[in-house]
C-alpha cells in the first residue's frame, strides 16, 4: 500500500510539473475600422465585455492544446452583431424591446497566429446566423459566443481560415 501512496504521489508531482510547464497561447484581440464606427451604437462596455468574452473562450480552449503553446495569436474583431438589443440601445431608443426584438446575430475575425516555432499562419472565420428561424437562445450574443466556440474549436484542430 506505500508502494502505491507513493506511486500516486510521484504520478501528480508529474502531471503537475509538466503542466506548469506548458505556455499557453498569448490572446491579443483589437478591434477593426467597421467595428469600431459602430461602437457608439452598440455601446463601448458591451463590446470590450464580448472582447475580454472572447479571449476567455480562446484561452480555455486552447489551454491544453500543445500544437499552440508558446503561440501568440492577434485577431481582429471585423464585424460584431448582437442578436437582441444590447443594453446601450435599449437605452438609446425605448421603443426596442430586449425580449422581444430579435436580430441576426454572429462575429467575425481576422489575424494571424504566430506558433512558437515562428511560423505565422494567416487566421479568418465569421459566422453569423442565415435567416431568424436559426437564432436559438435568449442572450443578447447568442450567435456571437457560438462564433467565438467555433473559432476556438477550429484554432485547437490546426483550421485557421473558413
Amino acid at each position: 500500500m506505500r508502494k502505491l501512496a507513493f506511486l500516486a504521489s510521484f504520478a501528480l508531482a508529474a502531471v503537475l510539473a509538466g503542466s506548469a510547464s506548458a505556455d499557453p497561447a498569448a490572446i491579443n484581440v483589437s478591434f477593426g475600422p467597421r467595428l469600431q464606427a459602430q461602437l457608439s451604437q452598440l455601446g463601448p462596455t458591451e463590446v470590450q465585455e464580448q472582447s475580454d468574452r472572447l479571449v476567455e473562450v480562446l484561452s480555455r480552449e486552447l489551454a491544453d492544446n500543445a500544437a499552440l503553446d508558446g503561440a501568440r495569436i492577434d485577431l481582429v474583431l471585423t464585424d460584431l452583431k448582437p442578436n437582441r438589443p444590447t443594453r446601450h440601445q435599449s437605452r438609446d431608443r425605448p421603443g426596442l424591446d430586449p425580449i422581444n426584438s430579435v436580430s441576426i446575430g454572429g462575429a467575425a475575425f481576422e489575424g494571424q497566429v504566430t506558433l512558437a516555432d515562428g511560423t505565422v499562419q494567416p487566421v479568418r472565420y465569421e459566422s453569423f446566423s442565415n435567416n431568424l428561424g436559426e437564432v436559438f437562445g435568449f442572450s443578447t450574443w447568442q450567435d456571437a459566443d457560438r462564433a467565438y466556440r467555433r473559432l476556438a474549436s477550429n484554432l485547437a484542430a490546426g483550421r485557421y481560415t473558413r
